[in-house]
This record gives C-alpha cells, sequence and structure tokens, in this order.
C-alpha cells in the first residue's frame, strides 16, 4: 500500500493498524469472546476477517465500519478501539 502522503508512512499506518488490532483482541477477550463469536455477532460466517485484521495479516485491517460495529457488540468506547499503546 502506497498512498504517497508525506505526512504519513506506511509503517505509520501498518503500526497504527497493528495496534487497533491489539486494542480490539484485547477487549474481546476481555469480554469473553472468541474470535469466532465476535464475527459471527458481526455477520460473518467464519473468523477470516477477524483473524487476519487482528493481526494485519495479508493487508487485512478492520475498517470503521468494523470498528463501530466491534464498540457496540463488546460495549466498549469506540475510542478504546483506536486508542495508541494501550
Amino acid at each position: 500500500m502506497n498512498i504517497n502522503n508525506p505526512i504519513v508512512s506506511d509503517k505509520e499506518l501498518l503500526s497504527f493498524y497493528k495496534q487497533i488490532g491489539k486494542n480490539v483482541k484485547k477487549c474481546r477477550e476481555e469480554k469473553g469472546m472468541t474470535q469466532l463469536d465476535l464475527s459471527q455477532a458481526m455477520g460473518y460466517q467464519s473468523v477470516s476477517l477477524v483473524s487476519k485484521a487482528e493481526i494485519v495479516l495479508e493487508n487485512v485491517h478492520f475498517g470503521i465500519k468494523h470498528l463501530y460495529f466491534i464498540s457496540k457488540i463488546l460495549d466498549v468506547e469506540l475510542s478504546s478501539l483506536i486508542e495508541l499503546n494501550k
């Protein structure tokens, strides 16, 4: 991914996506949910999106719509999912 933005490097953006994945995983585990539980609550039949996005595998990451759904499902503030160094 190259967004040609001098303000944010691809490396920095990848790091941000990885932090979001860690935050989602932490909140999910605190609520006692598996990746499959969360995936199904989001309307998916498999864990593919959640499992890949939690570790940014194959450049898959959570989008704002995913994060909004996740915040509602896990009953957490949306901002807690995008916090840096949580």
